[in-house]
């Protein structure tokens, strides 16, 4: 399992699974045959499925040690939930990501931080794990940080989603609401990075020069390195997440900040850079 070292922090990303599970035309209104084709032989077999023509999406967490705390980002699908789809994270009960976190050296007492980037189902599955009937918090130790706006929307809504990954973690007070530029300390921060969703953020990482960014949402797929103005359908707000994605590559490529991926394939964390009129992903070398 590859560490990354970043100043004094270190990072390491535990991956709950990696499949080809969505087509292009699924996420995006603009992703026709004849527009993906150009890209195919750029994609495949790495983001790509040669044989169906599938997006390859891993759904990971990021664990961050600093030299102060022990830290989740995003926690994916979670075992026995119920989700609409995909049906691949329906009722799973394969634990293999808390046995994977468990190899790279942490058990859920350890962890004293748990950021959300988002509410959605694949980055906030394992807050919670069924006992005796009852969801529980995962982290019986941990502040769960959900930013403020993020976390009403999905209350209004009374959400599934909400119901069994975060109210257990407000009933059990371990729930810290915060504003969208929120800052644990000079070593971890958020900034907004709506549109996929109301209260959207992306986690920075800062240790002396060493910077690293966890993006979340704000981009699914290689494929919006090519096409930065696709969106998908399912959006908040379609424009603001085009703009947030923009920004966001225009400010980081072919700079030093790394940047930590939820969906890209393995290693899922590189660099943007250049390519052509629009970018790419330098991959950091893997084990």
């Amino acid at each position: 399992m590859t560490v990354l070292q970043l100043g004094a922090i270190t990072v390491q990303r535990i991956v709950e699974h990696e499949i080809p599970v969505y087509a292009p035309a699924d996420f995006f209104a603009e992703a026709t045959a004849a527009a993906v084709e150009p890209y195919r032989a750029w994609l495949e077999p790495k983001a790509l499925c040669p044989r169906t023509g599938l997006m390859i999406m891993p759904v990971v967490s990021y664990l961050v040690r600093t030299r102060h705390h022990c830290i989740l980002i995003d926690t994916c699908v979670g075992c026995h939930k119920t989700y609409a789809e995909p049906p691949q994270w329906h009722q799973r009960g394969n634990a293999v990501w808390l046995s994977n976190l468990q190899a790279a050296g942490a058990h859920p007492e350890d962890i004293d931080y748990v950021f959300c980037t988002h509410l959605h189902s694949d980055h906030c599955g394992w807050n919670t794990q069924l006992v005796d009937g009852r969801w529980l918090p995962t982290f019986p130790n941990a502040k769960y940080v959900f930013a403020r706006d993020e976390y009403q929307a999905l209350e209004k809504e009374n959400h599934p989603i909400f119901i069994d990954n975060v109210q257990p973690i407000m009933e059990a007070r371990q729930a810290v609401l915060v504003d969208l530029d929120y800052a644990l300390d000079d070593e971890i921060w958020l900034e907004p990075a709506v549109g996929h969703t109301v209260g959207h953020v992306a986690v920075h990482l800062k240790s002396g020069q060493h910077r690293a960014t966890m993006c979340g949402d704000l981009i699914h797929t290689p494929l919006q390195l090519a096409e930065p103005g696709w969106s998908p359908t399912f959006e908040y707000d379609i424009a603001a997440s085009t703009h947030t994605r923009k920004t966001f590559l225009e400010a980081h490529c072919e700079t030093d900040t790394l940047v930590l991926t939820s969906h890209f394939p393995s290693p899922s964390m590189g660099h943007i850079v250049t390519r052509g009129n629009n970018y790419d992903f330098r991959y950091v070398s893997s084990d």
